[in-house]
């Protein structure tokens, strides 16, 4: 038999030399390597600080649910003006004055809106399908387009995912669109009627 030398001692006492030895390097190594994302901050002018912080303050993070046409802010001639009550009944009257409303600088959105007041509010869009890959939708509208149906591919992210959705549309009334559903309808294709705020 063989006798063995050494013991448990020694092997502890080795293992804790070699692991602490380990971890004097990786500590060296650590302070010694730039932090990446730390230094980047660093070199910026307090003006490009200022303008950051203005333009978060004016940040609006609904501006994309606006559209293309925002709201425009009410003009001064049309924005009610608040008097202060006369304080004493002794003071001279003052004139009135009357302040005519501005003359409006937009005619076209006048007509727009004179026109769309009596339009549908809505805009349709008759959809086939939502794919999770571009050549799954492209297969779907090259199928309706072999019916004679032009549709289009368009891409969305919901719920974190792209996905692209066949369509047919913009349709202006609802008339247009239950026709265009019912002949998608006859090749036995299922689609949903979407409707979309102008």
């Amino acid at each position: 038999m063989h006798q063995q030398r050494g013991g448990t001692f020694l092997g502890f006492v080795l293992g804790l030399v070699a692991g602490l030895a380990i971890a004097l390097i990786v500590a060296v190594y650590v302070t010694k390597v730039p932090v990446p994302f730390l230094d980047r901050g660093a070199n910026r002018p307090s003006d490009q600080d200022a303008a950051e912080s203005k333009k978060n303050k004016d940040w609006d993070p609904n501006a994309p649910l606006y559209g293309k046409n925002p709201a425009r802010a009410a003009s001064a001639a049309e924005q009610v003006v608040s008097t202060a009550a006369n304080p004493a009944s002794d003071a001279k009257p003052v004139a009135n004055v009357e302040v005519k409303p501005a003359v409006n600088a937009d005619p076209l959105g006048d007509l727009l809106k004179t026109k769309d007041a009596s339009a549908d509010p809505f805009v349709y869009f008759v959809q086939v399908g939502a794919y999770r890959t571009n050549e799954d939708a492209e297969s779907q509208r090259a199928k309706l387009s072999l019916a004679g149906i032009e549709t289009k591919v368009s891409e969305r992210e919901q719920a974190g995912r792209v996905v692209y959705r066949v369509r047919l549309g913009p349709l202006q009334t609802r008339a247009e669109a239950d026709a265009a559903k019912a002949k998608i309808a006859a090749t036995g294709i299922d689609a949903a009627l979407v409707r979309v705020q102008r």
